[in-house]
């Protein structure tokens, strides 16, 4: 088997070990955005009803929903990348011939991934930066704010490597 063939999974009956690890990494991030986005109501739910009917809303309730909105975010976004379901504009793609929309294809894929490179750097610029200080109502560093964009830059970076894998093994039709 060749060496593309073994990371793309292209051989028949085999899916190859980078995208079952992509597979199920996506899965447990799905799990994580899910918690956070099911947290996030609760805690909303729970502010509003203290804010107004018991007019004693707890301090912490705002920075806790905003951790929570960037977890479901960033994380949702990862698997959205893994799902190859972000926004694509494809209806121009589709009139090229094959090499064409391979071509292009590659190339949405490498600018996924320049994003990624550039959260990875951000995100860790500002934990680094950031790790000193605390979020007073929460009693924790503020680098957590900053700890999900990192890690939804890795998995990017993870998923897209394994996209471009998988793009560059396919079979091409000569134009």
């Amino acid at each position: 088997m060749s060496e593309a063939g073994r990371h793309a999974g292209s051989e028949p009956g085999t899916e190859g070990r980078l995208p079952a690890l992509c597979s199920g990494l996506s899965r447990f991030t799905l799990v994580l955005a899910c918690i956070a986005l099911a947290s996030l109501g609760v805690i909303v739910t729970y502010g509003v009803v203290m804010r107004y009917a018991f007019n004693a809303q707890p301090a912490y309730i705002e920075q806790l929903a905003l951790l929570l909105a960037i977890c479901v975010a960033m994380f949702g976004a990862t698997v959205g990348v893994h799902a190859a379901g972000h926004i694509g504009l494809d209806s121009v793609v589709k009139l090229l011939p094959p090499r064409g929309q391979w071509i292009c294809d590659l190339t949405a894929h490498l600018l996924v991934l320049a994003f990624a490179v550039v959260l990875i750097y951000g995100s860790s610029r500002m934990v680094e930066a950031t790790w000193a200080n605390d979020i007073p109502t929460l009693g924790i560093s503020e680098a957590w704010r900053y700890a999900p964009p990192l890690l939804a830059g890795v998995l990017i970076t993870l998923f897209s490597v394994d996209r471009l894998l998988r793009s560059a093994s396919k079979p091409r039709a000569a134009d």
